[in-house]
């Protein structure tokens, strides 16, 4: 009977037994966890309620809630991991408590043998004294104090072990339960990040609606800009538009990071970078990717044929490369040597791809600014430095373009032109982390220039500033919010101070207000703020947030910069992916 009740307690013992491990849910485990998790879920589930109330997801909240249910992912398998593990430490348990349970069956069946063969009053008449009786009677004593110890001890445990397997049961419930449940949220989430991608699609769609007229006239007005693309067309002359006053009272300036076209080095960074002791070679890989310096490219010839920005004319001419770099002013020569030596390379690099490429280059910002008259001696000593050195990919010449001013953030040429290319990059350009405007003025290489942050653009009425009064930040908005309504009004909302590209009626701002009530959108009278939400992680406002008499409203920051470009006065624009908005 004792043996039968011992072995079906031994059965229990090494069934599988669960204590729920310790799970990284703010420190918690067992119940507490489970509480956590499911607290987590209920907080999932509110902000599905809230999502599918929205009538346009934002992106940036999908992100985060998606990274909410990565988290919560993460501990459920973290849990399951530590139950797996749980379940083959019980298991070595349990083979140990069998032998244990073996040796104490051999010990019960010598005592059961003992007794039977030969009773205990008798064993005591045999021994010769008093002595060695209490030394016998003791030592069973205590050989069945010990035995009944162990026993004991086993029936608690395995009392212990039934509740736990109860406790099991329930848990494995409840985390199935809870990964259906997230499981759910996640599907959920997942399709809401293709609607927000089909929306930001849409809104692609309404922009390329422009009309092919509209488009150019945005290239006009970014062209009468006269923004050189690199430091060889001539002095940068941005303007600080702080220091100006229009003349008027309450007002906004859009203030954009660098000017155009901030793909590869930039020009005033690499000069930051030399100053601050970097090599020609690490500036070059800190700007693009996937490349190896070679040598031995001096005696190469390049072709040089049109007309530069100072009037001179080249009549396909053939020069060696050393010597058509000895003619280019792409680089203030009083700059760092460093700098001019990396110039040097990127340079002759970019002449070579495009002689290749081409047959020729031209002498102008369309390629490489040269002169006929050979640059200063401290560009000739960075020309000689680094003779035959180019940046290349298999042996080749890479396009490595330059700007003179990225604004803190380089680009791949795809996210600029309509192709990327494996030597381009997308690249924070200064020292240290950046996460506000703040820091990226302080730490960026390139801060210098006087490009770097600048409102582009001006009205001579205005005191040749880009101040815009709030009622025509407001037109803006309610031209945008128009376009967005009805994309078949877009012909009417070019800029109202120049004729209109499709030679059709541009609509005034009350006409745009008219328009938007009669389709039930409150419009705009006044500005009071306007904010923007920045990836400061690879250098792009996302959101244009906009508060005024109508209330509240969010914008892609792309529609937003296409419609400002469009709708703003002369040839004020915003001229690239970063901007901040001052006001006055």
């Amino acid at each position: 009977m004792y043996k039968r009740f011992l072995l079906i307690l031994l059965l229990v013992f090494v069934s599988v037994r669960w204590v729920f491990a310790e799970v990284n849910c703010d420190g918690k485990s067992g119940d507490a966890l489970f509480d956590c998790l499911s607290s987590q879920i209920g907080d999932l589930n509110k902000s599905l309620e809230m999502s599918v109330a929205a009538t346009k997801p934002l992106e940036s909240e999908i992100s985060k809630l998606s990274a909410k249910i990565k988290q919560i992912q993460g501990q459920i398998n973290e849990a399951t991991k530590k139950q797996k593990q749980t379940e083959i430490d019980i298991k070595i348990r349990g083979e140990k408590v069998a032998e244990q349970y073996e040796i104490l069956s051999v010990k019960l069946r010598e005592m059961y043998k003992r007794l039977r063969s030969r009773p205990l009053w008798a064993n005591l008449v045999a021994n010769k004294g008093l002595g060695e009786i209490r030394r016998e009677l003791a030592y069973r004593q205590d050989t069945n104090d010990k035995d009944r110890q162990v026993i004991v001890s086993l029936v608690n445990e395995i009392s212990s072990l039934e509740d736990d397997k109860k406790k099991l049961e329930v848990q494995r419930q409840q985390l199935a339960k809870l990964q259906t449940e997230l499981d759910k949220q996640n599907n959920f989430f997942l399709g809401e990040v293709k609607k927000a991608k089909a929306y930001q699609s849409d809104l692609t769609n309404k922009i390329a609606q422009l009309s092919s007229k509209q488009q150019q006239l945005l290239a006009e007005k970014l062209g009468s800009l006269n923004l050189p693309t690199s430091l060889g067309g001539g002095s940068l002359s941005c303007v600080d538009d702080r220091k100006i006053d229009p003349g008027f009272g309450n007002g906004f300036a859009f203030f954009t990071y660098g000017i155009p076209h901030r793909v590869g080095m930039d020009q005033y960074g690499a000069n930051g970078r030399a100053k601050a002791g970097q090599s020609a070679e690490d500036i070059l890989k800190a700007y693009f990717d996937n490349f190896e310096f070679i040598t031995g490219k001096e005696g190469e010839t390049v072709k040089v044929n049109g007309k530069n920005e100072f009037g001179q004319t080249f009549n396909n001419e053939s020069m060696n490369i050393e010597e058509y770099l000895k003619h280019l002013h792409e680089m203030p020569p009083s700059w760092d040597n460093k700098a001019l030596e990396a110039q040097a390379i990127a340079a002759r690099s970019y002449a070579l791809f495009e002689q290749k490429s081409k047959g020729f280059l031209y002498p102008s910002q369309q390629d490489q600014v040269v002169k006929k008259e050979i640059n200063s001696q401290r560009w000739i000593d960075a020309v000689n430095a680094t003779k035959g050195k180019i940046i290349a990919q298999g042996g080749n010449p890479v396009k490595a373009w330059y700007a003179s001013t990225s604004g803190g953030y380089t680009f791949n040429s795809g996210d600029i032109w309509s192709r990327n290319t494996s030597h381009t990059k997308r690249l924070r350009d200064a020292n240290g982390d950046v996460s506000g405007f703040g820091d990226l003025q302080g730490k960026a290489y390139g801060k210098d220039s006087p490009c770097f942050y600048s409102a582009q653009g001006y009205r001579s009425a205005y005191n040749k500033s880009a101040w815009l009064k709030s009622e025509e930040v407001a037109d803006i908005v309610n031209v945008l919010m128009l376009a967005q309504n009805d994309s078949g009004t877009q012909k009417h909302l070019s800029q109202p101070d120049k004729p209109n590209p499709d030679g059709d009626e541009t609509w005034n701002q009350d006409k745009v207000k008219e328009e938007l009530k009669t389709r039930k959108v409150n419009p705009y009278s006044t500005i009071s703020s306007v904010s923007v939400s920045v990836d400061f992680g690879i250098g792009k406002v996302t959101t244009v947030s906009i508060s005024g008499d109508a209330g509240s409203k969010n914008f892609s920051a792309n529609e937003f910069i296409n419609y400002f470009n469009l709708r703003a006065p002369a040839n004020i624009q915003i001229v690239g992916p970063l901007f901040n908005v001052e006001k006055r």
